[in-house]
């Protein structure tokens, strides 16, 4: 048995849920404990640690651990060399993407970017802020902020903030009004370049990037099965919103065959009614770990 491990970085916080929740889906138990920063894994030849997203691009860049998942935004944040394995689109099914936007008061007298010149602004994203201002020919004075930065404007202690959202709606109940678009944010898994080149860890980085890829795209969807009458699968067929194209297979009654696919689960409770009403009969929904593209 090979003594070769991958140590693998869980991001801590805001992303740690998710990730837990998602590589259960792909096939592995990952067990956390409050006052530990290893948790545990059933996969021998994983060795997991947790990290602040924040940190993870750095510790991976300097081959603390060989592998991460982090924000594309703390890995421009300190402009991190890693390499990127794939995005795992956690909240795919949300139509907002998470975004760091810059803020200002609703009701004040900034309305362009340039007029956030000589202004003070305060945000966790530091760097990323800076060459924004920069690419704009803005001298501002950036500031870090650990948090609650909607409250430093609100006190009047900064002009404006960047920070990120989904929707905009805490930035909006905090009186402020979103002036720009920083950057999009996206999950990233990623490798220590040196970790990369290495055969067994670069196959075994393949091997978790494949299984999470599927756990995420399986995501809010399910699969559907039924039979139906030759006479009435055109009729089916038109109803059916398949990834492509539905699965049809022949039964021992040479006048009806089997179709299956996977659909969106916010419609199988309207479409199975329809495929019912259409001459389907036997259906099947069923829940899905993992598709793959």
């Amino acid at each position: 048995m090979s003594t070769t491990r991958l140590k693998i970085g869980l991001p801590k916080g805001s992303l740690q849920e998710a990730t837990v929740r998602i590589f259960g889906r792909a096939g592995f138990r990952v067990s956390m404990s409050e006052r530990s920063y290893f948790p545990s894994i059933d996969d021998a030849e994983l060795q997991p640690m947790l990290f602040r997203a924040q940190e993870m691009a750095h510790y991976v860049e300097h081959g603390i651990i060989d592998c991460g998942i982090t924000g594309s935004d703390w890995i421009a944040e300190r402009g991190s060399k890693v390499q990127r394995i794939c995005e795992l689109r956690y909240a795919k099914r949300s139509p907002v993407p998470v975004r760091w936007v810059v803020a200002v008061p609703a009701d004040g007298p900034i309305r362009r970017v340039r007029d956030l010149a000589g202004k003070r602004i305060a945000t966790e994203l530091v760097g990323v802020t800076t060459r924004y201002l920069r690419s704009h020919r803005v001298k501002a004075e950036v500031e870090f902020s650990w948090g609650a930065t909607e409250a430093k404007v609100q006190s009047g202690l900064v002009d404006a903030i960047v920070e990120v959202t989904e929707t905009g709606t805490t930035l909006a109940a905090n009186g402020l009004r979103i002036l720009d678009t920083v950057m999009a944010s996206t999950t990233q898994f990623i490798a220590n370049t040196q970790a990369w080149r290495h055969a067994w860890k670069r196959q075994k980085m393949e091997t978790v990037a494949l299984l999470l890829q599927g756990a995420v795209e399986a995501e809010g969807k399910v699969g559907v099965k039924l039979n139906v009458a030759k006479r009435q699968l055109s009729r089916i067929l038109r109803l059916l919103p398949a990834m492509k194209r539905p699965t049809i297979s022949a039964l021992s009654d040479e006048q009806w065959v089997a179709v299956e696919t996977i659909i969106d689960e916010t419609v199988v409770r309207r479409l199975i009614p329809e495929l019912k009403r259409a001459g389907a009969s036997g259906i099947i929904e069923y829940p899905l770990n993992k598709v793959i593209p």
